[in-house]
C-alpha cells in the first residue's frame, strides 16, 4: 500500500508540473497584463508553488502572511489617507529588455478624489532595472484652487509620481481640516 500512495502522489506532482508548464506557456504567450520577470524568478515562483502542493507549505502559513499584508496595507492607506478604488494596466510594448505598460489609477485621498493615467517603461540590463513615467495624466476634483491646478500642471510636467502623491496626502489632510472646520462655523 506504500508503494501505490507514492505512486499516486507521484503521478499527482507529474500532472501538476504539466499543469504548471502549460500555465507558464499560456503566461508568455498572453502579454496584455504581464509584469517584467526574470526567468529565475518564474523558476522561483514554480519551485514555491511546487513546493505548496508537497503540503510544505501550510494554508494556516499562508492565511497569516495574507493576514499581515493586509494589516500593512490598511497601516500605509490609514498613514497616507490614499486608498485605491481601481487600477487596469496594459502591456502596449514588450521585448526582452524593454516593457511599457499604461497604467489607470482612481482612488481618494481624504475628501480628494484623483485618477492617474500613465506610461510606465521598464528597462532592464543584466545588472538592474531602470523605470521611466511618461505621458503622465492627472484629474482631480478641486478645480476651483487654482493652486492645485498649478502643482498638478507642473508635476504631470515633470513626471513625477512620488511628489504628486507625497503633496497629495499633506494636502488631502489639511484639505479635509479646513472642510471641517468651515462646516463647524455653518
Amino acid at each position: 500500500m506504500d508503494k501505490i500512495t507514492c505512486q499516486i502522489y507521484e503521478d499527482e506532482i507529474k500532472s501538476l508540473e504539466e499543469e504548471i508548464k502549460l500555465l507558464t506557456e499560456k503566461y508568455e504567450d498572453s502579454q496584455q497584463e504581464s509584469t517584467f520577470f526574470s526567468e529565475e524568478e518564474i523558476l522561483m515562483s514554480i519551485k514555491i508553488f511546487e513546493t505548496a502542493c508537497r503540503g510544505h507549505l501550510s494554508s494556516s502559513n499562508l492565511k497569516a502572511q495574507l493576514e499581515s499584508l493586509e494589516k500593512d496595507l490598511s497601516f500605509i492607506m490609514k498613514f497616507t489617507g490614499i486608498q485605491f478604488t481601481s487600477h487596469s494596466k496594459k502591456t502596449v510594448e514588450k521585448t526582452r529588455n524593454r516593457t511599457v505598460q499604461k497604467h489607470k489609477l482612481s482612488g481618494n485621498c481624504h475628501a480628494l478624489s484623483f485618477k492617474v493615467e500613465f506610461q510606465l517603461l521598464e528597462m532592464r540590463n543584466k545588472e538592474n532595472v531602470s523605470a521611466v513615467v511618461s505621458d503622465l495624466s492627472i484629474v482631480m476634483e478641486s478645480g476651483e484652487d487654482l493652486d492645485v491646478s498649478k502643482f498638478v500642471s507642473s508635476t504631470e510636467k515633470h513626471g513625477s509620481l512620488l511628489t504628486f502623491f507625497r503633496s497629495l496626502s499633506s494636502y488631502g489632510e489639511w484639505y479635509e481640516h479646513r472642510r471641517c472646520t468651515f462646516l463647524h462655523f455653518k
